[in-house]
């Protein structure tokens, strides 16, 4: 091999590797001022929750990656709620509200259940169409991880035990 193509060959593999780090790389934003509204009437403001982590993700009961994070949840709710955690599952805007309700029922989810009919909460965390999508926000109102698809809970874990 010339030392031409080693170089562009090199430069590619740079290149490549640069582009992959910014797209994985995580960013830090301010989370939106969103207000949740539970199944059980009860009102959230993420602006009131601030100081406190909050997990919000996004999820819908015809979703099979959204059924099997559901016993992660609770393992966080579990052992992090205590500690200040506060986790809302938005159900999409296309999930039909009595099919929440059921699932939310028969799962004994111990966190909040939020609607979002409209998907005003779905636009305001930056357009979310795929589920499970979940957001970490810090005690500073800053998101710090999103994943699109099902999280990692050891990382989750390692994270509120760090903070905490």
């Amino acid at each position: 091999m010339h030392l031409k193509q080693k170089s562009g060959l090199f430069l590619s593999v740079f290149l490549m590797a640069l582009a992959i780090y910014y797209w994985q790389a995580p960013t830090l934003s301010i989370a939106p001022n969103a207000i949740f509204k539970t199944i059980t009437g009860e009102t959230i403001s993420l602006v009131d929750l601030r100081g406190k982590p909050v997990l919000v993700t996004f999820w819908a009961t015809d979703c099979a990656s959204c059924l099997k994070e559901i016993p992660d949840l609770i393992k966080l709710q579990q052992q992090f709620g205590p500690r200040g955690l506060s986790i809302i599952a938005v159900a999409m805007y296309y999930d039909p509200p009595n099919h929440v309700l059921t699932m939310a029922h028969e799962k004994q989810l111990p966190y909040a259940v939020a609607l979002d009919p409209s998907a005003e909460l779905a636009i305001a965390f930056g357009n979310v169409q795929f589920t499970p999508t979940t957001f970490l926000i810090d005690k500073a109102g800053m998101i710090v991880m999103k994943k699109i698809g099902i999280f990692g809970l050891s990382a989750l874990q390692e994270w509120l035990s760090n903070v905490n």
